[in-house]
């Protein structure tokens, strides 16, 4: 006992505390965490020592003891809008919806003024029409009384034709029977021939009034109408775009004009958020990358929500969206997310609105 008295004195005094002492200002630290054993482990230090480390205790734990990935992530809702607009400048006479209003396809959205659109339309149908009328025109030859005056000429021509050869074959007789001289019955000959020429020439003209116009002409009338079409065709167009209605069903997110305004050509006055451009956009860590892939299900859940929905992966990006300026290695890979985005059904993705957050679950097991 004396012995053991003299050694706890002598410790004491050289400042090394006993290996048994029960000091309240001195505790034994234990790890407990995965991280590797100190080599201190059962040695005896001051307890204000260890009230200052606790900080970076902690630490060491969340970032040394937690490094597996959450199973749900982060996102939000995105959308891809439709922003209708008139290929024509024009004042805005009537805009049909409102901001927050749902459409259907082909419901009115907007007009703008047609007033010069629609004489133009006018002014191509009458220029059609009167394309039309020159075919027709060419077509036909000439009117019913000219042709009738055509074949009057020929009447008189054939009478004296008939007279002049009558005419011949007396003469021809007289000059047989020697009362008459040869010179009198070549001047009826003569006389007779003219007669037929004349004839035949009024028979060729009644042919080619009945016939129309030559060949080319009517090709080229034919070509003007066609023209003609196609200008009352872009003339319809035009006064049509100054008129637009919903390419989609969808929900009308904003309106960009008002009643009275002129809105210059191709620029948006209404913008349409359809279901189906509806998506979900969410981030995940390089070491999650791997598990996932296009077409696999993710779980949707939202605030509200009285049930997960179902996306679809349909974009997974090349790119990582944090770059460390360092090499890369087992620590920094960890700093680098890559930007996911599915898409959900048209039915279920009217329950989400854009800029909505929401937490994503893969439905895989292996993430």
């Amino acid at each position: 006992m004396m012995q053991d008295s003299a050694k706890k004195t002598s410790l004491m005094s050289t400042g090394i505390p006993a290996p048994h002492s029960r000091s309240p200002e001195y505790v034994s630290v234990r790890g407990r965490c995965r991280c590797k054993p100190s080599r201190i482990q059962g040695a005896i230090i001051p307890f204000g020592t260890v009230l200052s480390c606790l900080p970076l205790f902690f630490v060491l734990i969340i970032t040394g003891c937690t490094k597996e990935h959450p199973v749900s992530f982060q996102g939000y809702v995105e959308g891809e809008y439709l922003r209708v607009s008139s290929p024509i400048a024009g004042q805005l006479v009537s805009l049909a919806v409102s901001r927050g209003m749902r459409v259907a396809r082909g419901d009115p959205l907007f007009s703008l003024d047609r007033t010069y659109e629609a004489a133009a339309l006018a002014a191509a149908q009458q220029g059609l029409l009167r394309a039309k009328n020159r075919l027709a025109d060419l077509a036909k030859g000439l009117r019913p009384t000219e042709l009738a005056a055509i074949k009057a000429k020929r009447a008189q021509a054939q009478a004296a034709y008939n007279l002049s050869r009558i005419e011949f074959e007396r003469r021809k007789t007289l000059w047989r029977q020697n009362v008459i001289a040869r010179e009198a019955l070549d001047r009826t000959r003569t006389d007779m021939e003219r007669k037929a020429a004349a004839l035949a020439q009024l028979d060729a003209e009644l042919q080619t009034a009945r016939l129309g116009a030559r060949v080319d002409e009517i090709k080229a009338a034919r070509a003007d109408v066609r023209a003609a079409r196609e200008h009352v065709r872009q003339a319809r167009w035009r006064l049509e775009e100054k008129s637009q209605t919903a390419p989609q069903a969808g929900l009308v997110f904003d309106t960009f004009y008002v009643t009275g305004e002129f809105v210059p050509a191709a620029h948006p006055v209404v913008s349409i958020l359809p279901p189906g451009n509806i998506k979900i956009r969410f981030f995940v860590p390089e070491k999650v990358l791997g598990t996932l892939a296009l077409g696999q299900k993710v779980s949707v859940r939202f605030d509200g929500a009285a049930k997960p929905y179902q996306a679809i992966i349909s974009y997974i990006s090349p790119r990582a969206e944090y770059t460390p300026p360092v090499i890369y290695s087992l620590e920094t890979r960890s700093h680098l997310i890559f930007m996911i985005e599915a898409r959900l059904a048209p039915k279920d993705a009217v329950a989400l609105h854009p800029g909505q957050p929401v937490d994503v679950r893969p439905l895989r097991s292996d993430v």
